[in-house]
């Protein structure tokens, strides 16, 4: 059942905004709009605390609330509204986007966008929005309530004393003083969480490789290189990851077997980054002390191995929910809403209106994000200073919308929490990235092309791309200093080897063992020919347990398997 609700604005008016050419003349300002006319309704499918509600109608627009729509509900209810409104229940498909043919913006209350095709969005010129910051303090008090309650048996004890029993011996905890928390991702919660824990006099050390040394020694933090070290001397491990492929089943068996003994583990970030059936053995083995766990790889579920053993606690994915945070979700995604209405720049938006950039750098701007994608799964870390190297027609533009663009595909697969062309630059400030730009309309080589260059130690790690053709086909044309020239594709392969006879049959022959199949491959020569480069795109993505069979073989020096969307 769902029922609609209708706030009538105070003066009945709609918003008629004059076209201005001016409003996309700043490149680096990703949202603003610059509409003749829209109408003046905002559908809001799930519940949205009433400060938001008020403040939409507050700024003279209607608000139609309509809880609980079924997917084809959805499709006629999003006919004339100007916005939509939802947290994470409604799916906001091609479909809707369709459907919904005179919608300005989408709002999401809360900072996941999974259920919204932002892809199909931006080219629709339609505004997708979130309110990043509100359950960020919330998500970080859980981690910690969750640490003191697993120390000190919190739930346990409350649960066995109301059934009667009053074992003061048996729930006998430990103190947080003095103990060794590991935090692996070292970002805004993660930052949040070592504040806190700081408080309690707990030593802390941490994996993040996109947290500069000297910003993590700011925070008070020791880096290690690896996720095995810090395991290896942390009393508790708290988790604050985005889920990615490569962080899916991180702290798995490997881990735990590397691992201080007696470890406890907090994950309040994403499910399926542990592996609840690995830890449920360490802890039944004794390796690992216990578990406080808010996130599951499956939700909502209600039985687990894990919820048999007493040494865990659990909760239902509480992170976010606080009165606070809810609070929080709905006025600021309502202050975007209206922002975005009025044509005013909208500070959390993730994508950019169709008008924003000029149809010539617009055109780069898959490219660019992918090239931040594939130069960040490369470096493996931060890199202190990324120098951004435009050549060609697209150097006589503005370029600075590319630049956020490589930085949200640089910062995306290693943040947990979205990243924007907003919040990407203040992302690379908090890891210590200096950013350069360098222009030039002359390229030896292409009409236009858009290079990266980094240093990560001694390393220098270097990509590169242009649109190809009077199609103008995305291209990826360097890496690392080889020449190449392949198609960026979801799943990438880079392989690094020995310039001598064999190499690709043993790709190939690794690779087709597991089923993968290769959908296109470039070799190239490095500059002293001493080795060469192997980029392939793949069907299917290469496992974690593949890449290490390709590094085993003789000959290959490195391979590294990266998703590009």
């Amino acid at each position: 059942m769902h029922g609609h609700t209708a706030y009538a604005p105070a003066s009945g008016r709609k918003w008629t905004l004059a076209a201005d050419p001016a409003a996309a003349s700043e490149a680096g300002a990703p949202a603003r709009l610059a509409l003749p006319f829209m109408a003046s309704r905002v559908l809001v499918t799930e519940p949205l605390a009433q400060v938001g509600l008020d403040t939409l109608s507050a700024a003279g627009f209607d608000v139609d609330v309509a809880v609980g729509l079924s997917p084809e509900e959805l499709l006629k209810a999003v006919r004339g509204a100007s916005a939509l409104v939802i947290r994470s229940a409604t799916q906001v498909t091609a479909d809707v986007l369709e459907a919904g043919t005179e919608l300005v913006v989408v709002g999401r209350a809360g900072i996941g966008l999974d259920n919204v095709d932002v892809a199909t969005a931006t080219r629709k010129g339609v505004m997708v929005v979130n309110a990043p910051q509100s359950n960020i303090l919330s998500a970080a008090e859980h981690a910690v309530a969750l640490l003191i309650s697993q120390a000190r048996n919190v739930p346990q004890a409350d649960a066995d004393l109301k059934a009667g029993n009053w074992r003061r011996s048996k729930w006998e905890g430990v103190e947080l003083h003095g103990k060794t928390l590991g935090i692996i991702g070292l970002g805004r919660i993660g930052g949040l969480v070592a504040q806190r824990a700081l408080a309690f006099g707990m030593h802390l050390i941490a994996y993040d490789p996109y947290v500069s040394a000297e910003r993590a020694r700011q925070m008070g933090v020791d880096l290690l290189p690896t996720v095995e070290e810090v395991a290896a001397q942390s009393d508790f491990l708290s988790i604050h990851l985005p889920r990615t492929p490569e962080t899916k089943g991180l702290i798995g068996r490997d881990l735990f077997a590397q691992a201080k003994p007696g470890i406890r583990i907090v994950n309040a970030a994403r499910g399926g980054i542990v592996d609840e059936e690995a830890l449920y053995d360490a802890i039944v083995s004794g390796r690992v002390h216990g578990a406080a766990i808010d996130v599951f790889a499956e939700e909502p579920t209600t039985k687990s191995p894990l919820f048999e053993l007493e040494s865990v606690v659990v909760t239902p994915h509480l992170g976010a929910s606080t009165a606070e945070a809810q609070d929080k979700a709905g006025q600021t995604i309502a202050e975007q809403v209206v922002l975005a209405l009025r044509g005013d720049f909208v500070p959390y938006a993730v994508n950019i209106a169709a008008g924003e950039a000029s149809e010539t750098v617009r055109r780069f701007l898959p490219l660019a994000e992918r090239l931040g994608r594939l130069f960040s799964g490369l470096a493996g870390g931060v890199v202190e200073t990324l120098e951004l190297s435009f050549e060609g027609q697209v150097a006589d533009y503005d370029c600075r919308i590319l630049g956020l663009s490589v930085l949200k595909g640089m910062f995306s697969p290693v943040s947990a929490e979205p990243v924007s062309f907003v919040n990407a630059p203040q992302l690379a400030e908090e890891r210590g990235v200096v950013v350069r730009e360098i222009k030039t309309s002359s390229s030896l080589d292409y009409v236009n092309l858009i290079s990266l260059r980094g240093r990560l130690g001694d390393r220098m790690v270097h990509v590169a791309g242009t649109l190809a053709g009077k199609s103008e086909q995305p291209r990826i044309v360097g890496i690392d200093d080889h020449s190449v020239d392949v198609p960026p594709s979801r799943n990438m392969l880079v392989v690094r080897n020995d310039d001598r006879p064999g190499m690709i049959g043993v790709v190939g022959t690794t690779l087709g063992r597991v089923g993968v199949n290769i959908s296109d491959m470039t070799l190239g020569r490095g500059p002293t020919g001493e080795h060469a480069l192997m980029v392939l795109a793949t069907d299917s993505p290469v496992t974690a347990e593949v890449v290490e069979d390709l590094r085993s073989q003789a000959g290959i020096l490195d391979a590294k398997a990266i998703e590009l969307d």
